[in-house]
């Protein structure tokens, strides 16, 4: 699988802090390797928490933090991350 990270994602991952910027990517690297991995909890998101998505999924980062993503035929597009509760609003 590739992954790739949209504009939004690279603006969310610039504004983290430097711990979680290497949690993001040590998770990221564990979703390329093993996306069923239990750490990363990986689940379909209900609902719309991202306006004109569908088929969301998210994963952890940490207990406070995810980053949210589509499946596409071989590729991860990584959409969103950030604080697990600004996404529940």
């Amino acid at each position: 699988m590739k992954m790739f990270r949209t504009d939004p994602f690279k603006r969310d991952f610039q504004k983290l802090p430097e711990t979680i910027k290497r949690r993001t990517e040590a998770a990221l690297r564990l979703l390329l390797s093993n996306p069923h991995h239990p750490s990363l909890r990986v689940k379909k998101v209900r609902g719309e928490i991202l306006k004109g998505y569908d088929n969301i999924f998210e994963a952890r980062i940490t207990r406070d933090y995810r980053f949210f993503f589509l499946i596409e035929t071989d590729a991860y597009i990584l959409l969103r991350c950030g604080r697990h509760e600004e996404y529940l609003k």
